[in-house]
């Protein structure tokens, strides 16, 4: 039994939208006029329907990542609470606000009444749900444990997203107050300081250098400052393109990695995506060179992806993985050593975890110092440039004053 996606006419000639199950779209359609609405498109739900495309829904675009962790805790819930998979999914759409969301649990559930696994079921909605999640719920399926692996899981989507966020916004302040100074002294320069200047056109006074800095940097930006933008608009679109070529961005990301600050963000945070990846993906039972072949996806830094590679065909070969992953010396030393330890141990899976709280914490709290010294910085350099500004256009004034005395 699939799930169908149908637009219909009730009694009233009002259209009407929904999602109903069925073996067939002609069975779906006897189902609508049974409940006395008249069928106009039935549509089988599949991994190729949710976003607009000439008319018809396409489901190309993923699930946000707040999403997929809400989901997956709801569903860990519900799976240890000793619902069935299909209860779980009822609850799930009725659940959820977004049609598009509902619409693909639908497609899920479909699929697993008509007899296929949870995690093959989930095969066909590689875009809302990734490698390592589809990796996991098949290892739980198999071990008859899902509900401890969808609890790992929800952990795992949870913390992700919270790394994430907690990131974005350290970075929010200062990112707000560079584009706030920049429209001050935009404004400064177009509107004020020409109005301002006017009133020494006439007086034949030699003005201060500053002053003459000022009006010369105020007429370059009326000038040309339209055309500035539209080149810098255009050079990072260039970039961008640029960057779909995998040398290019590969020697892109080394020379970030080289950067003194960003170089420890993006190392960290990778780090701590790999080591929690992995650890989660061995715990739920899942062998190591599998774990490893889905975790290297969540390195997004392309020669620490290309280093997670190559300490793949070294442990395939019979390497330890803490050796392997040192000799590149791109992650942290306190992640390779706790991966030493688990491997000696017999606990990898517990070192891995420790590995990524540790990394977390570290990132966290250099983001705090990074963004707690920023912000002073910043306003420092914002007040003077406007001091700059003001001082620039009162020079002349005062020299005046002190003539006219």
């Amino acid at each position: 039994m699939g799930a169908y996606e149908y637009q219909a006419l009730d009694l009233r000639g009002r259209t009407v939208k929904g999602v109903i199950e069925g073996d067939a779209e002609r069975q779906v359609r006897s189902a609508l006029r049974d409940k006395g609405l008249t069928p106009l498109r039935v549509d089988a739900i599949s991994a190729e329907s949710v976003a607009p495309t000439g008319g018809r829904l396409r489901l190309r675009r993923k699930i946000s990542s707040a999403e997929l962790a809400l989901i997956t805790r709801q569903f860990a819930t519900l799976i240890h609470a000793g619902l069935t998979i299909e209860e779980c999914l009822d609850a799930l759409i009725e659940q959820t606000e977004s049609a598009r969301t509902r619409k693909m649990l639908a497609g899920v559930r479909g699929s697993v009444l008509e007899g296929q696994s949870l995690a093959r079921s989930l095969d066909a909605f590689p875009q809302a749900f990734p490698d390592i999640y589809r990796h996991m719920v098949d290892a739980g399926e198999q071990s008859g444990r899902l509900d401890e692996v969808l609890e790992r899981l929800a952990d795992y989507t949870e913390d992700r997203q919270a790394l994430r966020q907690k990131v974005i916004l350290a970075f929010v302040y200062p990112g707000l107050v560079t584009l706030v100074a920049v429209a001050i002294v935009g404004f400064l320069l177009v509107t004020v300081v020409p109005q301002v200047t006017r009133v020494f056109e006439n007086t034949g006074q030699t003005l201060p250098a500053i002053t003459r800095a000022l009006i010369a940097t105020s007429d370059f930006v009326q000038a040309s400052g339209i055309w500035w933008l539209i080149g810098f608009a255009g050079l990072f679109l260039a970039a961008r393109l640029a960057l779909r070529n995998t040398r290019l961005r590969e020697r892109w990301h080394r020379l970030l990695l080289r950067l003194p600050l960003v170089g420890r963000l993006l190392r960290g945070v990778n780090a701590a995506r790999f080591a929690n990846t992995l650890g989660i993906l061995t715990a739920s039972g899942i062998p190591l060179l599998q774990a490893m072949h889905s975790a290297v996806l969540v390195v997004t830094i392309l020669p620490m992806r290309i280093a997670v590679d190559d300490a793949l065909r070294q442990v395939r070969g019979g390497s330890g993985l803490a050796r392997a992953l040192g000799k590149a010396k791109l992650f942290p030393p306190l992640v390779i050593h706790l991966i030493g330890s688990g491997e000696a141990s017999g606990k990898l899976d517990m070192m891995l975890t420790r590995a990524a709280e540790a990394q977390t914490r570290e990132l966290e709290n250099w983001v705090k110092a990074l963004t707690a010294l920023l912000e002073p910085v910043m306003i420092l350099v914002v007040g003077a440039i406007v001091g700059g500004i003001v001082i620039a256009m009162l020079l002349p004034i005062f020299e005046m004053n002190q003539l006219i005395r």
